[in-house]
C-alpha cells in the first residue's frame, strides 16, 4: 500500500505563458509561490497555491504540441475545483471574459457544477460544496 496523503500538484503545459499566468493567478486567484525560468529548457515553471496542500505547476515549453483530445476522450478528462458559491464564481469568471456553461446538477450527489476552459482549452470545472 502506498499510503498516499493527498494530491500534491497538477502540472499544466500552456501555449502562452503570460496569458496563462494571468488566467490562473489573476482570474482564478491562485497565489504565486515561485516563478523560475529554466534557461536550459527555455521554459518557465510557475508554482501556484491552490490551498496549503495542493499546487498547480504551470509550464511553458517552446514547441509543445496542442491538446489532442476532447473531454470525453481517454485520459485526464478535466480538473475540478471545489467552491462555496457557484453563482459568485460564475459571475466573476464572466466579468473577466471567461465563458461558462450552464449550471448542471450532479445526478449522483445533487451538487451543482459548471465547466469552463483555460486559455488553451483545458476543461476546468467548478463544483459547489
Amino acid at each position: 500500500m502506498l499510503n498516499i496523503a493527498h494530491v500534491h500538484h497538477i502540472a499544466i503545459i500552456c501555449s502562452n505563458y503570460a496569458v496563462s499566468k494571468h488566467f490562473y493567478n489573476e482570474i482564478l486567484g491562485f497565489p504565486i509561490i515561485k516563478e523560475t525560468y529554466r534557461e536550459t529548457r527555455q521554459s518557465y515553471k510557475l508554482d501556484l497555491a491552490i490551498n496549503k496542500q495542493q499546487q498547480i505547476e504551470l509550464f511553458s515549453f517552446p514547441s509543445a504540441p496542442p491538446r489532442p483530445s476532447h473531454p470525453e476522450a481517454q485520459g485526464l478528462r478535466h480538473l475540478a475545483f471545489a467552491v462555496e458559491d457557484l453563482e459568485d464564481c460564475i459571475k466573476h469568471l464572466n466579468e473577466e471574459g471567461v465563458t461558462t456553461e450552464n449550471i448542471r446538477l450532479d445526478e449522483l450527489t445533487g451538487k451543482r457544477f459548471t465547466f469552463f476552459a483555460d486559455p488553451d482549452g483545458l476543461p476546468l470545472e467548478l463544483y459547489e460544496q
